[in-house]
């Protein structure tokens, strides 16, 4: 088949048209070459600033011609600083780094050794032998002995002179011996067996104190009261009011013996002399009770005084057995009076009481209780009961039982083995509000004093017997401390009024 040339190839149909065709159109040879580009003409101004040099063809002008007018960079010297922190390292021609270990400015080079054994590099050479000869050292004669002269004084002291010293010392060794034989005979010895000391003149257990004045004159009729039973043991203490032997103290001093018949109870006196003791009666409602002793002789009696006439600030001397600690005495002031402190009943004491306190500072702690709080007459004013101790310690803050309360009731106790107490017939608790303040009846008993004067539930007694009441404790000591069968005039708050009465207290 033969080739179809309609479509010829690519080369054929972009190439160039052949010469003298008629599609090239033109002559042949005039059309082969093509034609100049054509440029616009050059400003003069412009060939000047741009245009090349006269007679350079070339980008660059040949080296003769270059002009050497033309100002040439200059490199000046490097500052000092910047060389030496920054130049390449003495020696050193193919880095700018610096070793971090080397050490520039200073020698570098090791010492050679001594020994040229040790130096590899060193050169051949005689040395001394390697074992030495010691040279023998010429021999020395004995000189002359040195005479005492010469060792003491390097012959430098003339015979005169050494004389003269020796007379010197012999002088100064008999001065001495007179003086020490003066002084042996004159001067005493410095020990002596027949030396003594005094502690004080004759008659020094003279009190010099009035606190001490009180504690001699009372001291002997206070006792230590002791309680053993098979689990327990309790200690208290007492005042001797009577010689037949009968001591005074506190009912929950003496409650364990009370109520355990195998309870031993046991008088101390201040001699240390241990006596057995009974119970002669006790009254839970005052917390006072009486113990006797019997077959003991010359007795010291205390000497009781009144509580009526007692001042706050007046000195006072609480005596007892605190803490087991026997023969005690501390000392303050009365702090108030008519002070109502409840004693309520616990494990060890069935006492149910509200004592008309004196306050005092003198320390009181347990073993207090029960003995005997003194003025300063020697004179017993009351009977330490109790202590305010909320920190286990005491604070100032002592309660004792007015003497005044105690004598009628130890001796009805001493006489009847009880006590009857005078009561109202109502209870009580204490109210303090914006209106009033006082004690607020609870119940009336029924046909009791307090019924028959026209007390009921719900009225405050405000004052009872001429003494302000503030609290249900105010009213049971005003009660305790009034007669039986004597009438006694009160006031008491009903529905914002005051109301005057009387009322006669009974027996209980």
């Amino acid at each position: 088949m033969e080739p179809d040339n309609t479509n010829p190839p690519e080369a054929e149909r972009w190439g160039k048209p052949d010469a003298g065709t008629p599609e090239a159109g033109g002559s042949p040879a005039a059309d082969v070459t093509p034609t100049s580009a054509r440029h616009s003409p050059v400003s003069p101004s412009t060939a000047q600033v741009f245009g090349r040099p006269s007679g350079v063809r070339g980008s660059f002008a040949p080296t003769d011609r270059q002009s050497s007018d033309q100002p040439a960079p200059q490199v000046g010297p490097p500052d000092p600083v910047l060389a030496e922190a920054f130049g390449r390292p003495a020696g050193e021609s193919e880095t700018l780094q610096r070793d971090p270990l080397a050490r520039y400015g200073e020698e570098t080079d090791e010492p050679a050794p001594a020994d040229p054994w040790r130096d590899p590099e060193s050169i051949a050479a005689l040395d001394r032998p390697a074992l030495g000869t010691p040279e023998v050292a010429e021999p020395t004669t004995p000189g002359p002995k040195l005479g005492i002269r010469q060792v003491l004084l390097g012959n430098t002291v003339t015979w005169h002179a050494l004389a003269t010293l020796a007379v010197i010392a012999l002088l100064i060794g008999v001065f001495g011996g007179l003086v020490g034989r003066w002084t042996a005979e004159v001067v005493s010895p410095l020990n002596s067996d027949s030396v003594q000391l005094s502690t004080g003149d004759e008659g020094g257990t003279a009190p010099r104190s009035s606190v001490a004045r009180v504690a001699q004159a009372v001291e002997k009729s206070v006792v230590a009261i002791d309680v053993r039973t098979g689990s327990a043991f309790g200690t208290g203490s007492g005042f001797v009011i009577n010689d037949d032997g009968y001591i005074v103290t506190n009912n929950h001093v003496i409650a364990m013996a009370a109520n355990d018949r195998s309870a031993k109870l046991e008088v101390v006196f201040s001699d240390r002399t241990r006596v057995p003791a009974r119970i002669a009666g006790r009254d839970t409602k005052t917390d006072i009770a009486v113990v006797k002793v019997d077959n003991v002789d010359n007795l010291t009696v205390s000497n009781l005084g009144t509580s009526a006439d007692l001042q706050i600030g007046e000195e006072v001397i609480a005596f007892g057995s605190p803490l087991g600690l026997d023969r005690t005495v501390t000392s303050g002031i009365v702090s108030a009076l008519n002070r109502p402190v409840p004693l309520r009943p616990d494990a060890e004491s069935d006492t149910d009481a509200v004592i008309d306190a004196i306050q005092t500072d003198a320390a009181i702690n347990p073993g207090n209780s029960g003995g005997p709080l003194v003025n300063d007459d020697a004179k017993v004013v009351g009977i330490n009961t109790a202590g305010l101790v909320p920190g286990g310690g005491s604070i100032g803050l002592g309660f004792a039982i007015p003497i005044d309360q105690v004598v009628p009731i130890a001796q009805a106790l001493i006489r009847d083995g009880r006590v009857n107490h005078p009561q109202i017939g109502l209870n009580a608790s204490s109210v303090r509000n914006d209106r009033v303040l006082g004690a607020q009846v609870r119940n009336v008993v029924a046909g009791g004093p307090a019924e028959r004067a026209g007390v009921r539930e719900n009225d405050v007694v405000t004052s009872f017997n001429g003494r302000a009441i503030e609290s249900a404790d105010e009213l049971t000591v005003a009660v305790r401390t009034a007669k039986i069968d004597g009438a006694v005039k009160f006031k008491y708050w009903r529905d914002g009024r005051t109301f005057d009465g009387t009322i006669t207290p009974t027996s209980d």
